[in-house]
């Protein structure tokens, strides 16, 4: 009945939402709309970086291909609007797709936008151009992806190895940018430019991030607000306070908790704040590489000893998530329901799952005189942090003794991925909420975002396999085969899925936030202040 419940709360809120960015209002120009951010940003760009701290202040210097409508809270194959790309056509085998460009775009210094920027761009990807990303988190994304060719300056081609419906859901992500060829990535980090509605103007460490109007958009009329500021706050309650007091228009993107929520909406008249889950789940991480946890037994016995109803009380009062590597119903189209994850080791009863784990733990020589002492990393925001304390609660249930280690986010990304931790408490992010985002970045050999070192080459034949499904329930059903497997495999033990508020003041006009990944709604092109 309670999930029944949210089920409706959730269509309702959505429905709300929806209504209220396509209501016929009086658009207004001018003025300066004031975020915060939870840190400084660790680079500026979006296609070397794994963090809505970068892409969220970052999204609106750039354009895409196509984008994801801004105002259709579920994104979806069937929400994906033009954007560099005015149309697209595939070809009958299914294996091309031909994007017809715009004509006289510019970039923010002035020189012409073509095709041969997009083939620079996933040349750039695919590790094809002699310019070098310093961190390439989803070329992951692009396996499937031989080639991008250009016919004149304004249409490009991308070339497949087998059909990929979910090729223009990848494209349309807040993390799918196009990038210029006349700028090296090294430059894009510090002073990016694009096509966008805003311009970069400057960073600041732990102070702030602006941006400014762009005056050639090629959308004329937009943007509507003059700057863009993000200043920078660490402290979340002393950040969500300020939110309360006027000092900001809207928040970090899904900054705000379910406790947090509740205090913003009794102290503040004006604030909007719709609680939606945000494709980011909360996982356990174990270096395979790293004894004693290349022995799969204490890898089990860890999993074993998570209650996953703990954590969703303590932190989000019960309102998180439970589910499998994708996120659940009803605003997942993919994820695992209760029932299905009912019978998974660990899913079950907590205490028969975690007498088990001790066993495990006395049969490797472990045990409460013999205690196994590590660290648990995360980074050094409170998100991660919170749910690492209780994490270390629950170790010590099967004689594990953790000390925290907390990495700062300009850091985090790059230690995990380099596998320079033992155990972590990690959040993974969904760019799109579609299976082959989370499979091929996240659990494929060799991935960089496979921070477990996890491999089972027999899956990944089924991870190609249901990419190329054009048939939705065949793949349906094939997906949560997959997903089933990788909890089984405590490939990255996922702990829940969050929910979380973005909230803006009532006088915020036309923002929309994102039901289903919270790092495709921040173009804020047509956003609009009406104080």
């Amino acid at each position: 009945m309670q999930k029944r419940m949210r089920c409706v709360v959730a269509g309702v809120t959505l429905a709300a939402i929806a209504l209220g960015a396509g209501a016929a209002l009086a658009q207004k120009s001018g003025g300066t709309l004031k975020l915060y951010h939870r840190g400084t940003p660790p680079s500026g760009s979006i296609h070397e970086e794994a963090t809505n701290s970068t892409v969220a202040p970052y999204m609106g210097v750039f354009n895409n291909l196509v984008v994801f409508d801004q105002h259709e809270p579920v994104n979806s194959l069937d929400t994906i609007v033009p954007d560099l790309a005015e149309s697209w056509s595939w070809s009958d085998d299914n294996k091309s797709v031909t994007f017809k460009l715009r004509q006289g775009v510019t970039w923010h210094d002035g020189k012409p936008f073509t095709s041969a920027d997009v083939k620079c761009t996933w040349d750039l990807l695919l590790g094809k151009s002699k310019a070098k990303l310093r961190k390439n988190p989803r070329q992951s994304w692009y396996w499937n992806l031989k080639d991008v060719s250009t016919n004149g300056d304004f249409e490009a081609i991308f070339h497949l190895g087998q059909p990929q419906p979910s090729l223009l859901a990848l494209l349309a992500s807040g993390y799918s940018p196009v990038y210029p060829c006349h700028v090296s990535p090294k430059d894009m980090r510090t002073a990016p430019i694009g096509t966008g509605p805003y311009k970069f103007v400057s960073l600041k460490q732990n102070e702030h991030v602006k941006f400014e109007k762009n005056p050639n958009y090629w959308k004329k009329g937009l943007p509507y607000v003059d700057a863009i500021e993000h200043t920078i706050i660490k402290s979340r309650s002393t950040r969500v306070l300020a939110f309360i007091n006027g000092d900001f228009d809207i928040t970090f993107d899904a900054d705000v908790t379910v406790p947090l929520r509740k205090d913003v909406m009794a102290q503040s008249k004006t604030a909007i704040c719709p609680l939606l889950p945000t494709n980011v789940s909360t996982n356990l991480i174990i270096n395979r590489d790293s004894p004693p946890f290349d022995n799969e037994t204490i890898r089990t016995a860890m999993a074993l000893a998570m209650d996953r109803n703990a954590f969703t009380k303590i932190i989000s009062e019960g309102e998180d998530d439970i589910g499998g590597a994708l996120l659940p119903a009803p605003e997942g189209k993919w994820g695992l329901t209760a029932a299905e994850l009912k019978d998974i080791p660990g899913y079950g009863d907590v205490e028969a799952s975690r007498e088990k784990a001790r066993g495990m733990m006395k049969g490797l020589g472990y045990g409460p005189d013999n205690r196994l002492k590590i660290k648990v990393s995360t980074r050094n925001i409170a998100i991660y942090r919170d749910p690492a304390v209780i994490l270390i609660d629950h170790l010590k249930e099967i004689y594990i003794d953790a000390e925290l280690e907390v990495i700062e986010t300009s850091n985090w990304h790059a230690t995990v991925a380099r596998k320079a931790y033992q155990v972590g408490l990690n959040l993974t992010g969904h760019g799109v909420d579609d299976p082959d985002v989370d499979f091929f970045e996240n659990y494929a050999c060799g991935s960089q975002r496979n921070y477990t070192g996890y491999c089972n080459k027999e899956l990944q034949a089924l991870f190609v396999k249901q990419s190329g499904m054009t048939d939705l329930a065949a793949r349906q059903k094939l997906v949560k085969e997959i997903d089933r497997k990788l909890q089984i495999d405590q490939a990255r033990p996922i702990l829940y899925h969050g929910r979380a508020a973005t909230c803006y003041h009532n006088y915020v006009k036309n923002f929309t936030p994102m039901a289903n990944s919270v790092y495709n709604g921040w173009r804020l092109e047509d956003v609009w202040l009406d104080k």
